[in-house]
């Protein structure tokens, strides 16, 4: 079954190769979907004939948003935690230990329930791709059956084992059991390994010895980084290779080198800064150096309850000044390399069939029209969602 999409007012490829610039922008083109892959891109003109046709009516066409960063295993909320930030309250991490006393004490439907709704939620809102981190449990059996779960809703899950150290626990002895009992617990479900490398959390040390468990058992790695203050998240993530660096908040000129050196994505989450009251990353000092940019949501009931791609977008444009090309860049094809994926964040032949199609004529109204609920139509896989 191949289906046309044609009559398209702006397409957004992501292939210089196939239109103006880094996104690859076309006007008045079409493409062809087959068995779930982009199976022809160009002018509508020129469309060959396909089993089915959807007129686009002159929207804009994306490809769907890579969120590479999200925690959508949680029981509870904290809005009372969220209203006394507002009134002046600084954001210390903290709160993960009431969420983690709600995921602990939530039955698995609960959770399901919770996990699903979040994923519909930012589906309707474009975003086609997802990575679901654990970290709420904190055990054994409540890490593993977090992956377990987010494993029903995607293919990109990671194990944060190391999100905090319990009340109660020795730090030393509870990465032993991060390394051991927990991880060998959690491998079958999990791609991925994660650490909260921050002071109040893990120091490098630590940090490193985790990952490296992870690593030897054959997760790839990703790394919270430099989110409440310097440290040594980031060369650690570029030391051991990792996909992605993820907060990026409190950069030295040797963080953003290093970064710009490596195959390491800066991940920066506008959400959390803007839930927080905190400073924004530097994304123009990245950007400069020549590092790749994602953009992310990091969903979570604490310091920013979005799942909306958009929202994230319209931010890094107003506060931390990407142009909006950069920023529809770092949400699909930067986000695609954060999860080290080169079939989705694009339209080029081959590519996954992951659409976006917006009530507005170009990627422009994205942050133009910040709040609106532009996207009309998910294509997911081929398949409307």
């Amino acid at each position: 079954m191949s289906l046309l999409v044609t009559n398209i007012g702006q397409l957004v490829t992501n292939d210089p190769a196939l239109g103006d610039g880094p996104l690859g922008l076309r006007h008045g083109a079409a493409l062809v979907v087959h068995s779930g892959r982009i199976g022809w891109v160009g002018d509508a003109a020129a469309a060959p004939a396909a089993d089915a046709r959807l007129d686009a009516d002159g929207r804009a066409v994306l490809p769907g948003f890579v969120d590479s960063h999200a925690h959508l295993v949680f029981a509870g909320d904290r809005a009372a935690e969220f209203a006394a930030r507002m009134a002046g309250e600084p954001y210390t991490g903290g709160g993960i230990r009431t969420t983690v006393a709600a995921t602990r004490a939530a039955g698995d439907d609960e959770l399901r329930a919770t996990v699903g709704r979040l994923r519909r939620e930012a589906l309707r809102q474009g975003t086609t791709t997802i990575e679901i981190k654990s970290g709420y449990g904190l055990s054994v059996i409540d890490e593993a059956r977090s992956l377990r779960i987010a494993a029903e809703y995607t293919d990109e899950t990671t194990f944060l084992g190391a999100h905090v150290v319990p009340d109660g626990t020795d730090p030393d002895d509870y990465v032993s059991l991060v390394c051991g009992d927990m991880l060998a617990a959690c491998r079958p479900y999990a791609r991925w390994i994660d650490v909260f490398c921050e002071h109040g959390a893990f120091d490098g040390d630590r940090a490193r010895t985790i990952l490296k468990a992870g690593l030897a058992a054959g997760l790839q790695a990703r790394v919270h980084a430099n989110q409440l203050g310097p440290g040594p998240g980031v060369q650690l993530a570029v030391e051991l290779g990792a996909a992605s660096a993820d907060h990026c908040t409190h950069l030295s000129t040797v963080d953003i080198e290093a970064l710009a050196g490596s195959s390491t994505v800066a991940t920066l989450l506008p959400g959390a800064e803007f839930s927080t009251r905190s400073r924004y990353p530097d994304a123009r000092a990245l950007l400069a150096a020549g590092a790749t940019v994602a953009l992310a949501t990091d969903c979570n009931p604490g310091s920013s309850y979005t799942s909306s791609m958009p929202f994230c977008i319209a931010l890094a444009v107003r506060d931390m000044r990407l142009t909006p090309a950069e920023a529809v860049h770092a949400a699909t094809a930067g986000g695609a390399k954060a999860l080290r994926r080169n079939d989705i964040g694009h339209l080029s032949v081959g590519a996954r069939a992951d659409l976006v199609l917006l009530d507005a004529p170009s990627h422009l109204h994205l942050a133009y029209r910040p709040g609106v609920p532009l996207v009309s139509t998910v294509l997911h896989n081929g398949v409307p969602a």
